[in-house]
C-alpha cells in the first residue's frame, strides 16, 4: 500500500512544490486549497505521474478553517486506508501592507489565528487516529516572522509563533504515540503570498519554492522519533533545531 500525504494550501507556492515532490516519491496525495480551479490544475499536473505508478490524487477544495471541510479531508484519507504525512501549509497573511499591532484590526487578527493556528490543530486532532495507526508525521509550516519581531509582522508572526509552541508542546504530549510533530520555516520564497506581503516591490531576488526540495528529501529520510518536536529552517546551511 502506498504512503498517503495530506497537504493544505496545495494549489500554489510551497504546497504545490511539495505535492510534485511527494508524487515523484510514489506517495498518494490528498490536496486541498480554497481555490478549486488552481487546485484542480495541480491535480491534473500530477495525475499522469501517479497513474503511471498506480497511485491516487484526490483534490478537495475548501477552507481548512471549516471543521466540516477538515473532516472531509480525514474521511478521504480513511478511504485510502492510512495517513503517513500531514502538512499544515495553508496560511492567511492578513492585511497588506501589514499594519502595526497598534492599528491591527482585531477581527482580522482573529481570522489569521483561526487559519494559521486553530485550523492546523483541528486537522491534527481529526487525523490523529489515522496518524497513530501509521506512526505518521505532522509538519507545521512556520515562518521567520515567528521569531523575528519584524515591524508590521506582529499579526502573522504571532500566529506562527503560537504554531511553533503548539508543535513543540504537542510533540512532547504525543511522544509515546508514534506520531512525530515538527515545525519548518521554509524561508523567504518567490510566492504569491510573499508578493502580497510586499505590494509593489520586486521580489525576483527570492528563490522559488523548489529551493527547499533538498531539505524535504533529507527530512523524510530521518527517523521520526529523533526529530520530534524540533524546528527546522529549510534554507539553513545545515538542518538543525532552531531554539
Amino acid at each position: 500500500m502506498n504512503k498517503v500525504a495530506l497537504i493544505t494550501g496545495a494549489s500554489r507556492g510551497l504546497g504545490r512544490t511539495l505535492a510534485h515532490f511527494l508524487a515523484g516519491q510514489g506517495t498518494d496525495l490528498i490536496l486541498t486549497a480554497r481555490g478549486e480551479d488552481a487546485l484542480l490544475s495541480v491535480a491534473n499536473e500530477l495525475a499522469p505521474m501517479r497513474a503511471s505508478k498506480g497511485g491516487t490524487i484526490m483534490a478537495i477544495a475548501g477552507d481548512v478553517a471549516n471543521a466540516e471541510h477538515r473532516q472531509k479531508l480525514v474521511d478521504a484519507a480513511r478511504t485510502l486506508g492510512r495517513l503517513d504525512l500531514l502538512v499544515n501549509n495553508a496560511s492567511m497573511l492578513g492585511p497588506s501592507p501589514q499594519p502595526l499591532l497598534a492599528d491591527y484590526p482585531l477581527e482580522v487578527l482573529a481570522q489569521v489565528l483561526n487559519v494559521n493556528l486553530i485550523a492546523p490543530l483541528g486537522l491534527i486532532q481529526a487525523a490523529l487516529p489515522l496518524l497513530k495507526a501509521s506512526s505518521g508525521r505532522v509538519v507545521n509550516i512556520s515562518s521567520d516572522a515567528a521569531v523575528g519581531g519584524y515591524e508590521g509582522w506582529g499579526g502573522y508572526g504571532s500566529s506562527k509563533a503560537a504554531l511553533d509552541l503548539l508543535s513543540r508542546t504537542m510533540a512532547n504530549e504525543m511522544s509515546e504515540s508514534g506520531v512525530s510533530i515538527i515545525a519548518v520555516d521554509p524561508g523567504d520564497m518567490r510566492t504569491e503570498m510573499h508578493q502580497q506581503a510586499f505590494p509593489g516591490e520586486d521580489i525576483t531576488d527570492r528563490p522559488l519554492p523548489d529551493v527547499t526540495i533538498p531539505f524535504w528529501a533529507w527530512l523524510l529520510g530521518q527517523e521520526p522519533a529523533l526529530i520530534n518536536g524540533r524546528r527546522f529552517q529549510a534554507q539553513g546551511e545545515q538542518w538543525a533545531a532552531v531554539a
